[in-house]
C-alpha cells in the first residue's frame, strides 16, 4: 500500500534499539516532503522513542502518516502504538465522513487495547502527537501527553497540540481520585509518579488518567509551510518559534529535523529527541 514512499535511512543499532536514526521520503504527486531524526537521550535508559513517518494510497486518496511515540517504563507501549494507531483510524468508516470522531476512538480503543494486553506489555506507557495529511490539502493534528505539533504559516508559529500537564489538568485527576505532586526542584507529576496528565498505558495510574485525545484541524493553504512533531526532548529547551525559525532554513526536511535534535543536544536537554519535520511545498 505504501507505494509513494521513497525512503532512507541510517540506524546505528545498540542492544536492539537504535542510539540514533534519521530518514527522509517524498511524495510524487505532490509537494510533500518529510525527514526524521530520533537521538536517544543522556538517561540512562534504553532508547523509547518511536515514530511513523510514510506516505500512503488509501481509496485513491493519497495520506501522509506522522507520529511520534514517547513512551516511559519501557518501550513496549510506543511500539504497539507504531504498529496498531494508525491502522486502527483508517480502518474505521467514519474516518472519510467524520475524521476526527474515528481518531478519538481509535486512539480510546488503543488505549483499551494496551490496558488488557498488560501481562505482556508491562506496566509502562507512552505519549503520542499524530499528524494525518490529506491530499496535501488537509491536517488532523491529535494528541495525548506533552509530545508536540507545530505548524508554521509563513514563518509563523502555530502549536497544533496541547501539553497535558498535571497542574493544567488538576482537577480531572482530583476527580478521578488522584492527586499532583510538586515537590521542590522537581516537575508536577501524577500521584508523584508522571509528568503528564493523560497517556496511553499506565495501569497503575489509569484510573487518574486520561487517554483521550485533543484534534484539531487544518487547511494546508499556500502560507502553510512546515510541520515539526517532536517529543518533549526538544520542547523542554526550545520554543516554537525558535524551532519553526531553524526548520525554515534548511530546505531538505531530514537535514531540518537532525539539526533540530543537534540543537537540542547542544541546549543540554537529558530526555529522548524525536523529530519530524513535513515541508507542504517546494
Amino acid at each position: 500500500m505504501d507505494n509513494l514512499c521513497c525512503f532512507n535511512s541510517v540506524t546505528q543499532v545498540v542492544g536492539g534499539r537504535s542510539s540514533s536514526s534519521s530518514g527522509k521520503g517524498r511524495s510524487h504527486q505532490s509537494h510533500v516532503k518529510y525527514g526524521f531524526s530520533l537521538v536517544k537521550g543522556k538517561a540512562n535508559h534504553p532508547m523509547e522513542d518511536y515514530h511513523v513517518a510514510k506516505l500512503v494510497q488509501v481509496r485513491g486518496q493519497e495520506l501522509g502518516l506522522f507520529a511520534i511515540y514517547d513512551g516511559h517504563l519501557g518501550d513496549s507501549v510506543p511500539a504497539y502504538l507504531q504498529k496498531n494507531l494508525f491502522p486502527n483510524i483508517l480502518k474505521d468508516e467514519d474516518f472519510w465522513t467524520d475524521t476526527a470522531r474515528s481518531i478519538v476512538k481509535a486512539y480510546e480503543a488503543t488505549d483499551k487495547a494496551i490496558l488488557s494486553q498488560s501481562p505482556d506489555l508491562g506496566r509502562g506507557g507512552s505519549t503520542a502527537v499524530t499528524a494525518i495529511v490529506i491530499n496535501n490539502q488537509k491536517l488532523w493534528i491529535a494528541n495525548v501527553g506533552d509530545s508536540r505539533a507545530v505548524l508554521s504559516k509563513d514563518g509563523q508559529a502555530i502549536q497544533m497540540s496541547i501539553d497535558h500537564e498535571p497542574n493544567t489538568e488538576r482537577d480531572s485527576i482530583e476527580d478521578r481520585g488522584g492527586f499532583v505532586s510538586n515537590m521542590p526542584g522537581d516537575v508536577a507529576r501524577v500521584n508523584g509518579q508522571l509528568a503528564v496528565s493523560r497517556a496511553f498505558g499506565d495501569k497503575n495510574l489509569k484510573s487518574h488518567l486520561r487517554s483521550d485525545p485533543d484534534v484539531q484541524q487544518a487547511n494546508i493553504d499556500p502560507e502553510t509551510e512546515l510541520l515539526i512533531l517532536a517529543s518533549d526532548g526538544l520542547w523542554k529547551v526550545m520554543a516554537n518559534q525558535e524551532a519553526v525559525d531553524i526548520a525554515r532554513r534548511i530546505k531538505d526536511p531530514q537535514r531540518a529535523a537532525k539539526q533540530l535534535a543537534a540543537e537540542a543536544l547542544n541546549r543540554d536537554s537529558k530526555d529522548d529527541i524525536s523529530c519530524i519535520v513535513v515541508r507542504f511545498k517546494s
